[in-house]
């Protein structure tokens, strides 16, 4: 590869292997013509291209930008809106395309967020280093830490009293839908709950809830981002109620204010810059019973 380099005109590309957390492998060039390296055959995509990567020292997080068109052989709508790409890892690779056997890698990175936009999509390349700024442990924080429904919260979200089903009525606009099979439940429960479509053309996907609300005897979710497909009159759903992480809502919503992963009563900055006060009672006594 070196002595290909070296020469005053090189015949190099770029091919991306990416391999999802299903084990899926799949390949694409930026070359104009499709390339088999180490069986796997790396697509030829109109449109795909890679920006410059930005790289730091020491643990900064190292970033890369990949786009192309949605295709339906390689990379589908369907498949970014159902989360088979998050988490997934590519290896960049440059390979004389002339002679297949001659190539190197040249970085390797982590699928971050994707956009998609029209018929096309662009998704953020993280350097492995990201992983180091995840956070790790618990953290000395208000609100509750566990997710509803895991380990640590304990709530059963299977129980009839925090899941129920609802189907669409009508459309206002991509996000905002208008539902039947709430109206028996208060404004706000299914507020940052997780909405999972069991038909219609977005079936088995999952989105989260920004707000649910009533206008005029009518049931209004609205959804944190549009669906793959414009939901239609008819298609159904399972919801799941929400938890804003808060003590208040984890004793009078779940009953389960024993389980609750934060620390409600930590003193914040205002507690840290009071004083003392004739008004207040401050014996050394307990603040909070």
């Amino acid at each position: 590869m070196q002595s290909h380099l070296d020469c005053e005109v090189t015949t190099l590309c770029r091919c991306w292997i990416l391999t999802r957390k299903d084990a899926v492998v799949m390949g694409f060039t930026d070359h104009d013509g499709d390339i088999l390296l180490n069986d796997v055959a790396c697509q030829s995509i109109s449109g795909m291209e890679a920006s410059a990567i930005e790289a730091s020292l020491g643990f900064s997080v190292d970033g890369q930008e990949v786009s192309g068109a949605l295709s339906s052989s390689a990379i589908s709508d369907e498949d970014i809106e159902a989360g088979k790409l998050d988490g997934a890892t590519i290896e960049v690779v440059v390979v004389n395309w002339s002679n297949v056997n001659q190539y190197f890698p040249e970085s390797s990175h982590i699928i971050g967020d994707i956009i998609r936009e029209d018929e096309h999509f662009r998704a953020e390349l993280r350097s492995h280093t990201a992983l180091m700024d995840q956070s790790k442990g618990r953290h000395f924080v208000r609100h509750c830490q566990a997710d509803l429904g895991d380990g640590q919260c304990g709530v059963s979200i299977a129980d009839a009293a925090f899941t129920k089903p609802g189907s669409v009525v009508s459309t206002d606009s991509s996000v905002v839908l208008v539902v039947s099979g709430l109206g028996g439940l208060p404004a706000g429960w299914a507020r940052g709950g997780l909405l999972k479509w069991v038909s219609g053309q977005n079936i088995d996907q999952n989105i989260e809830i920004a707000e649910h609300y009533f206008e005029q005897d009518r049931v209004f979710l609205h959804l944190w981002k549009p669906m793959s497909h414009l939901p239609q009159f008819g298609d159904t759903f399972q919801i799941t109620t929400g938890c804003d992480k808060t003590f208040a809502t984890c004793k009078a919503k779940f009953l389960n204010g024993l389980n609750f992963r934060g620390f409600p009563h930590l003193p914040g900055n205002d507690f840290a810059a009071s004083y003392a006060s004739n008004s207040k009672k401050m014996d050394g006594g307990a603040l909070i019973k």
